[in-house]
């Protein structure tokens, strides 16, 4: 898991102090103490072997390698060691001949926003709270120069570093920290993604903020987030859980989160997408077998979740900084 180069490429861009900080912080990340399993799963990666795949396909879907470039019994194993890294939530990925077929269809997602954002050609790009990097891979194929992701789940990240292993060297680094390891004001990225992020924040105003300062002058922020039909100033606020999930605290309508982006400084906010979200997009699988959005809406009223509130809708905003 060599992140030198990306150290470097930080440096080249004015981020010199964060690349000096990163090595301790990505070390205490990837301390044994850090997870009871992470040794397993690092032992597990170093045992994936270095493929040659005759192709790597990033544009319309992320594939690596095709079923012929490895034997049946390659394949056998290889599967078997992605499965290991169990629960597979963002792709899906084809991993020469391996239809890795996760929770979400986060290639769905992408569809709906990638037309709507400036044009990612020759970026520097930030993906905040990324999971194992699938929408990376996509920013990566739409021409961005260099992609940093940064998700503080472990298993994440090392669901990344097998894909990557897979891929071979690329433009592309996930880091296993959180935004608040981001030193403030570090305004070097052309492009800010925030995707099903904000809803988990405490504070969705510094969330906001934080992304803001992320941003060089001119930079864009993407934000993908749940939100409620309503007017404007009108905002949910969970008690308890949400869709089952614990650590959803605002859910704000679509008005309402333009004023916030707005209160925060962002300009030219517009509305990209709307939408429900279905059945066909987060579900079980063979990679993801715990229980998804079926199981957290109301079983008679598919409209509300279990807890009696609104069932997910998603919006994507963009936003620019002067």
């Amino acid at each position: 898991m060599d992140y030198q180069p990306l150290y470097q490429a930080l440096r080249e861009a004015g981020a010199e102090h964060w690349a000096e900080q990163l090595p301790d912080q990505v070390s205490h990340a990837f301390s044994s103490r850090a997870h009871g399993t992470l040794q397993e799963w690092r032992r597990l990666i170093e045992q994936i072997p270095q493929l040659s795949p005759s192709l790597r396909e990033l544009v319309d879907s992320v594939q690596i390698g095709r079923e012929g470039d490895i034997t049946q019994e390659q394949r056998q194993l290889l599967e078997q060691q992605l499965k290991v890294l169990c629960p597979w939530r963002k792709g899906p990925y084809r991993l020469f001949g391996i239809n890795l077929d996760t929770e979400w269809r986060s290639d769905w997602k992408w569809d709906r926003l990638k037309k709507g954002i400036s044009p990612l050609s020759g970026r520097l790009v930030l993906d905040v709270g990324c999971g194992n990097g699938y929408h990376c891979w996509r920013m990566l194929g739409a021409g961005a120069r260099m992609v940093v992701g940064i998700d503080p789940t472990l298993l994440s990240v090392l669901q990344f570093h097998a894909i990557r292993k897979l891929y071979g060297e690329a433009p592309v680094y996930v880091l296993p920290i959180g935004i608040e390891a981001v030193p403030e004001k570090c305004k070097i990225f052309d492009t800010v993604f925030s995707m099903g992020v904000l809803y988990h924040r405490r504070s969705p105003i510094d969330h906001l903020l934080d992304l803001k300062n992320c941003l060089r002058p001119g930079g864009e922020l993407v934000l993908e987030t749940l939100v409620i039909e309503g007017k404007k100033g009108e905002t949910l606020v969970p008690q308890g859980r949400y869709a089952n999930m614990r650590n959803v605290w605002f859910i704000p309508s679509c008005d309402t989160l333009a004023g916030w982006l707005l209160r925060c400084g962002f300009t030219n906010v517009r509305l990209l997408d709307v939408s429900k979200t279905t059945f066909e997009e987060q579900r079980s699988t063979e990679w993801m077998t715990f229980y998804s959005l079926r199981d957290f809406l109301d079983s008679e009223n598919p409209t509300l979740t279990i807890e009696g509130y609104p069932a997910p809708i998603r919006a994507v905003f963009t936003a620019s900084v002067a």
